[in-house]
C-alpha cells in the first residue's frame, strides 16, 4: 500500500495525467494523527465526490506548529502508511508548510474538501480551486470524534488505573 505515498513532484505528474484522462480529482488535508471514526467517515464521503482522492498530510514539524509540542502522537511515515491502507484513499503526500496552499496550487484539484470544523471562507486554497472552476465542499463534523478527545479519553482511563 505504500505505493500510494508520493513525493509532491511525482504526485503532480500523476494528477496531471489523471486529469488528462478525464478523472475528477478530490483533495483534502489534515494531520490524521490517531485515525478515528470521524476520519474514516470523512474520507469515505470525500472519495464519493470524485474519482481520485488525494490526501495531503501535515509533516511532524507542521503538526507541532499547529497542535503544540506533544503532537503528533504518530510520526508522519506511520500516519501516511495507515492512510494508505484505506481503500478510498488513492494518493497521499506529506507537506511541511504551515498550510496546504502551495500543494493545492500545484495540484489544482476539481474539489477541495474540509470537515465541518471549517467554513468555506476559512478554507485554505478556496480561491485557487474556485478560480480554476473547482468547488469547495464542507462535510459534516462527527461530534465527539477527534484525536484530541481520543487522547483525553486514554489519559483519563489510564490515570484511573494507577
Amino acid at each position: 500500500m505504500r505505493e500510494k505515498i508520493k513525493a509532491k513532484e511525482d504526485l503532480q505528474r500523476i494528477v496531471d495525467d489523471l486529469k488528462a484522462k478525464g478523472k475528477r480529482i478530490v483533495f483534502t488535508n489534515g494531520c490524521f494523527d490517531l485515525l478515528h471514526v470521524g476520519h474514516i467517515r470523512y474520507l469515505e464521503e470525500a472519495k464519493a465526490l470524485g474519482d481520485i482522492l488525494v490526501v495531503g498530510i501535515n509533516s511532524d514539524r507542521s503538526v507541532r506548529r499547529i497542535k503544540g509540542p506533544y503532537r503528533p502522537i504518530l510520526p508522519e511515515e506511520e500516519r501516511a502508511e495507515i492512510l494508505s491502507g484505506l481503500g478510498g484513499v488513492d494518493y497521499i503526500t506529506i507537506f511541511d508548510e504551515a498550510d496546504p496552499l502551495e500543494l493545492i496550487s500545484s495540484l489544482q484539484p476539481h474539489i477541495l474538501v474540509k470537515g465541518g470544523d471549517w467554513t468555506k471562507e476559512t478554507t485554505v486554497g478556496k480561491e485557487v480551486v474556485e478560480r480554476s472552476g473547482g468547488e469547495v465542499i464542507i462535510l459534516p463534523f462527527v461530534q465527539g470524534a477527534s484525536t484530541s478527545n481520543l487522547i483525553e479519553t486514554i489519559l483519563e482511563r489510564y490515570e484511573k488505573r494507577t
